[in-house]
């Protein structure tokens, strides 16, 4: 396989550095690219040219549109090149590298439809005593320059979700994809351009979080921070950014309940296919299912039988349901954390096994609430199923987490999924499917460690923006 190198963009130019960081095949471990590691002065260089770009080649809400839509189609030209790239990058099987592409080219045509729907809203001045003659409205303006952190989990879609509403709102960026999966933003980036994005609006500096991230919370020139990732990296963003915006997309230990009254062969259906998918490393894969007592063993069956047809292996061999983590270095870590909760009591439905980054679904039961598998998010393809008896309970447990992205629960009552989606603390409820269930028109965005803001086209347009007040004394 041939192995590229990618250097820096910076103003619409490629830009060389003094050093480069491989970028491995995550199933065969091959050498797949080179990525520049960049150094202080070259984010310095990506952000003012960014600035320069903003202040000086301002396109209209129409050509955005135009832009936007028109990589779209691009993007579903080159399907099967960008799915191919995410299969080896990142690890993903090929049904779920085919999911990624569809949301993403979504993602482009919300995005265009938001770029000519940005306005403001009329104020009733005239109704305040002495502001007869006074006319009030806002507009809705860029912020500037975004600095965008993405992750590795959904680098091309999640990229996405940043660069294309901020290009839709007007903004320019200044994008730092992860080093390991970096590649998917390099394809974003052609296919936006080929589209007819001029250079200078999206510039990419590659290199350590640690480095590069730091650089970039040093540049007061960034108006708003967008970044998806640990909780940890995300409130340092937060103390960081001072005074400036920050829309951050963190962890969770998703809840999924399944009451008495549910349907229990889609419960266990669903489920077992959103446990695993993308080797669980998804923010809002199943993590945690709460069971009611009379059902447990029945839907404990349907579910351990669905998981056992899942395939794992080889990613890029369409029949595989399960492909590697990230790193065997991640895979090593989940292995450790499973039998850690077993040496305090827990019991494994499944063997557990791992060959190098892939790690075999994992079912465990008999966990208590302190374990890591179940408080803190395993970000890998295990499952906990716990059992309650009083629903009351079940929210309580579901809300005993630092975390609140989303949620799911599993019920024919109307009421008790109304009640679900007032108590439970989280960003999203779903109700009869899976807390993994995300349509990129919604607002998505967590409460308490689970970060701030909303995605979604309208929505980050809107966190993208600033909204003016203008008064015209007639």
């Amino acid at each position: 396989m041939e192995t590229k190198s990618y250097d820096l963009y910076i103003g619409g130019e490629w830009v060389k550095a003094d050093s480069y960081i491989p970028v491995y095949h995550k199933y065969t471990g091959e050498c797949i690219a080179q990525i520049a590691k960049a150094q202080q002065h070259h984010v310095s260089d990506a952000v003012e040219k960014a600035a320069k770009t903003f202040k000086s080649d301002a396109l209209t809400p129409f050509q955005r549109y135009k832009i936007l839509l028109k990589a779209s189609e691009l993007m579903e030209a080159r399907r099967d090149e960008m799915e191919l790239s995410l299969i080896r990058e990142v690890g993903k099987t090929r049904k779920d590298a085919m999911n990624e592409l569809d949301r993403t080219i979504n993602t482009l045509r919300l995005s265009a439809e938001e770029a000519k729907k940005i306005h403001g809203e009329m104020i009733p001045l005239q109704a305040t005593e002495g502001s007869e003659n006074r006319l009030g409205f806002t507009i809705r303006v860029p912020k500037g320059v975004i600095g965008a952190i993405t992750p590795f989990n959904y680098p091309l879609l999640l990229s996405t979700h940043k660069i294309a509403p901020a290009i839709a709102a007007g903004n320019t960026l200044v994008v730092k994809p992860a080093t390991v999966t970096p590649i998917a933003t390099f394809l974003l980036l052609e296919v936006l351009e080929e589209a007819g994005l001029p250079k200078g609006y999206i510039n990419i500096v590659t290199g350590a979080g640690s480095e590069v991230g730091e650089w970039l919370l040093d540049e007061e020139r960034i108006a708003m921070y967008t970044f998806t990732g640990s909780g940890e990296v995300g409130r340092h963003i937060k103390e960081r950014s001072g005074m400036r915006p920050v829309a951050l997309e963190l962890g969770n230990n998703s809840p999924n309940i399944v009451h008495h009254d549910a349907d229990l062969e889609l419960a266990a259906r669903q489920t077992a296919a959103r446990s695993f998918h993308n080797a669980g490393q998804a923010c809002i894969a199943v993590q945690r299912i709460y069971v009611h007592e009379d059902v447990i063993s029945e839907f404990t069956d349907l579910y351990i039988s669905e998981v056992k047809q899942l395939k794992v292996g080889d990613p890029e061999d369409p029949t595989t349901d399960v492909g590697p983590m990230i790193s065997e270095k991640e895979a090593s870590r989940t292995e450790e954390w499973v039998l850690e909760a077993i040496s305090q009591g827990a019991k494994s439905l499944l063997p557990v096994k791992r060959e190098g980054a892939l790690f075999y679904p994992a079912v465990l039961v008999d966990t208590k609430p302190e374990m890591k598998v179940v408080c803190r998010e395993v970000f890998a393809p295990v499952v906990t199923i716990i059992p309650y008896r009083d629903l009351d309970d079940a929210f309580a447990q579901a809300n005993n987490s630092d975390y609140g992205l989303q949620a799911g629960i599993f019920t024919r009552d109307l009421n008790i999924a109304m009640k679900a989606a007032r108590v439970l603390e989280y960003g999203g409820v779903v109700i009869n499917d899976v807390s993994t269930y995300r349509n990129d028109v919604m607002p998505y965005g967590g409460v308490k460690n689970s970060g701030l803001g909303k995605e979604g086209p309208r929505y980050a347009v809107e966190e993208m923006t600033e909204e003016r007040m203008v008064v015209i004394n007639l």
